[in-house]
């Protein structure tokens, strides 16, 4: 290609530090890592990023990282690579230049992904599969990277930097959380700037919430099985770009539009936290796109097969996993992450298939050097770290297993508080467990309950409403026969499978819904809210809508004007108000019945319907459904508190005795009666009985003689 008289004849050799390209006011210098290319070259489109205007060499390769600079060049430059190397599939190589790479450390995405044979490194249906070489120019069908400025003024911002044990999180999807917004200009529906509506804010402030945790807003890519469907890849478990956001979710394409969102939110004292995507990328396996990293160094990038290299480790369910063994690629994922924190100012990230960032050659490790390395970072390890403690590779189920710092998604949690409120049979022992902050699982390393992250549904499965309307997943949509999501959610219907106008079993199901919601706001650990399960969202029994990007999955803001809808939504606000109005409710440590915050009364206690401490006996009793929990803390005015909450998984209410002491007691929350007013008991004696209701909840607060509540 000739040179350009707009543009210098050659690049100067620049700087191999920073990777990615980062503009300075002169000039742009260019850097990216391979260390199996034998040369890089840098190639710049028009302003359209239609026609390539400019191809240079990069001329310096130091520590395995091709850089060079380029003087006059400007933010706003549209650029991708052709990365020259061999062409070896059985050796791991799969270098090809008629391919042009989007830069991983790209700010900005340009153009859209077109579904062309021409993006792979091989002859599609060719005999030879991926053994085979495709000499077709990708660059017309895949999206450019653009150098970026991210300048932004912050003022006074700062992260609320909210104690983990007084953590309410809200997940919820960027998308799906405005699409049904009537009261929002239709270009902002589905972006970050409805993110930080006032009207969204003050919605979250009214429950309680402290931060939001969104669904990957990675730059991610479409699946080409389910645009041949006419689906869409809606969740966004598909990154290709670790530094960008995803281009859909920015209403007029300026990322500031995020930071913009952040800063409304810091201001109300709400945190940002981000489910990230960092074990596999949407090229999925060998027989995927080359798209970026495959293209760049496919051996280096990625983990493949000791015994085959032509072929991708598949921990992760997806086609592909990260090799963060390799310096560079953890140096990636590290980069990522701080660049998301300083330059978006977000407060956390909730890692997906944790399990596999943590996986060495000999197995899950502790000490990984993903681990090691975000913990002692000087700006992360400031920051909320959540783990999701699974994946499909040997040893993939490692929860409670990670180390200090970390906060795990607790999928036993919400099986466990499901079947106890399903009214399985012999689940009070474990039920009592996840009460506790899932001591068995977290109380060792000097963790704290706040690991725990406790939830009854989540993007993953049933919503609340419906793990009490539907017994079989309906997945049909998806159009997999119905045989994609969890097979066993430990849901029930109650009589009808879905929608029904019979007034009983609407009333169980919505008394199941507040006895869920009190539990998960009754525990110890941290409460996890989905979005819109405080009205009651529907997604009609499909427990698998990550291809759904419609009404399925969107959230209804039109259930809030329902009588039901508005109900729910009080009776949240209500018990997230109680968890923060009593310390005893959110303690940062775990309680074992040692302390002894006064007389006679240990720090947590279980009891039976009587008042009696739970016996062995009585713990081993398989049809008993109801249980007492007391927990006591003292307050700052030196009187103490005890607050007991009063569980009935039956189908029939069932009269409790107030466990000693029986000190004054009033009645501050009953999932029966959603709007009741907190009331006095007439007295509290051997004689005080509380009446529970089938399939309900008590939550009582008896005050110390003499002393406040």
């Amino acid at each position: 290609m000739a040179t350009s008289s707009f543009w210098p004849e050659r690049l100067l050799p620049g700087s191999p530090y920073p990777l990615g390209a980062t503009w300075d006011g002169l000039g742009i210098n260019f850097a990216v890592f391979s260390a199996h290319a034998t040369a890089m070259q840098l190639c710049l489109f028009d302003p359209s990023g239609r026609r390539e205007i400019q191809r240079y060499e990069l001329p310096e390769c130091t520590d395995e990282v091709w850089h060079g600079y380029l003087p006059n060049g400007r933010a706003g430059l549209i650029y991708g690579y052709r990365a020259h190397g061999p062409y070896e599939p059985q050796a791991g190589h799969r270098f090809n230049a008629h391919k042009l790479l989007l830069d991983p450390y790209a700010r900005r995405l340009h153009g859209e992904w077109r579904n062309a044979d021409a993006l792979y490194g091989y002859r599609v249906n060719s005999p030879r599969a991926d053994l085979s070489f495709d000499r077709r120019d990708s660059a017309p069908g895949v999206m450019k990277a653009v150098v970026t400025d991210e300048s932004f003024t912050w003022g006074d911002d700062r992260p609320p930097a909210t104690p983990w044990s007084e953590t309410v999180i809200y997940e919820t999807h960027v998308r799906g959380l405005s699409m049904l917004q009537q009261d929002l200009r239709p270009n902002e529906r589905g972006t970050f700037a409805a993110l930080g509506e006032p009207s969204f804010i003050e919605h979250l402030k009214r429950l309680g919430i402290t931060a939001v945790e969104l669904l990957p807003i990675h730059a991610f890519l479409q699946d080409r099985s389910l645009l041949q469907q006419g689906l869409r890849n809606y969740w966004g478990y598909n990154t290709i770009g670790f530094f960008a956001p995803e281009p859909r979710y920015l209403s007029n394409g300026n990322a500031d539009e995020l930071r913009i969102a952040v800063r409304r939110l810091h201001a109300a004292g709400i945190e940002l936290i981000l489910d990230v995507v960092y074990n596999h990328t949407a090229e999925g396996s060998e027989l995927g796109p080359t798209l970026s990293l495959r293209g760049l160094d496919n051996a280096s990038y990625y983990r493949l097969a000791p015994d085959n290299l032509r072929h991708c480790i598949n921990d992760t369910g997806t086609g592909n996993t990260l090799n963060l063994s390799t310096p560079r690629v953890l140096q990636m994922v590290m980069d990522s992450l701080r660049h998301w924190v300083s330059c978006f100012h977000v407060d956390g990230f909730r890692f997906d298939l944790g399990v596999t960032l943590g996986r060495e050659s000999h197995g899950f490790d502790q000490g990984a050097g993903f681990f090691d390395a975000i913990r002692q970072d000087p700006i992360l390890q400031k920051v909320k770290l959540i783990s999701e403690p699974w994946d499909v590779g040997p040893g993939g189920y490692q929860l409670g297993n990670h180390p200090p710092g970390f906060a795990e998604w607790n999928d036993r949690y919400r099986d466990g508080v499901r079947r106890y409120w399903r009214g399985d049979a012999g689940q009070r022992a474990d039920f009592a467990a996840r009460l506790a902050g899932s001591a068995d699982l977290f109380d060792r390393h000097w963790r704290r309950p706040w690991a725990s992250v406790n939830f009854v549904a989540a993007h993953d499965g049933f919503t609340l409403a419906d793990t009490v309307s539907y017994v079989e997943r309906h997945n049909e949509a998806n159009g997999e026969d119905n045989k994609d999501g969890h097979g066993d959610n430990y849901s029930a219907n109650w009589g009808v499978e879905g929608p029904t106008d019979d007034p009983a079993i609407r009333d169980t199901r919505h008394r199941l819904q507040r006895s869920l919601l009190a539990t998960l706001f009754l525990s110890q650990g941290t409460p996890m809210l989905l979005a819109g399960d405080e009205f009651g969202r529907t997604q009609a029994g499909n427990n698998n809508a990550y291809c759904q990007d419609n009404e399925i999955s969107w959230t209804d803001w039109s259930l809030l004007d329902k009588d039901e809808g508005r109900e729910l939504a009080a009776f949240t606000a209500r018990v997230t108000a109680l968890r923060r109005r009593y310390a005893v409710l959110r303690s940062p440590y775990f309680l074992h019945g040692l302390e002894a915050p006064a007389e006679g009364v240990s720090d947590i206690a279980w009891f039976d319907a009587s008042g009696n401490l739970v016996s062995q006996e009585s713990w081993n009793d398989a049809e008993e459904r109801r249980l007492v929990l007391r927990r006591a803390g003292r307050n700052d005015d030196g009187s103490v508190s005890l607050l007991t909450a009063f569980f009935n998984a039956g189908a029939e209410d069932q009269p409790f005795r107030l466990p000693p002491p029986r000190w004054p007691t009033r009645i501050v929350l009953d999932s029966a009666d959603p709007a009741g007013a907190e009331r006095e008991l007439e007295r509290a004696d051997d004689t005080t009985e509380i009446l529970v209701a089938a399939r309900s909840v008590v939550l009582t607060v008896s005050s110390q003689p003499g002393g406040g509540a």
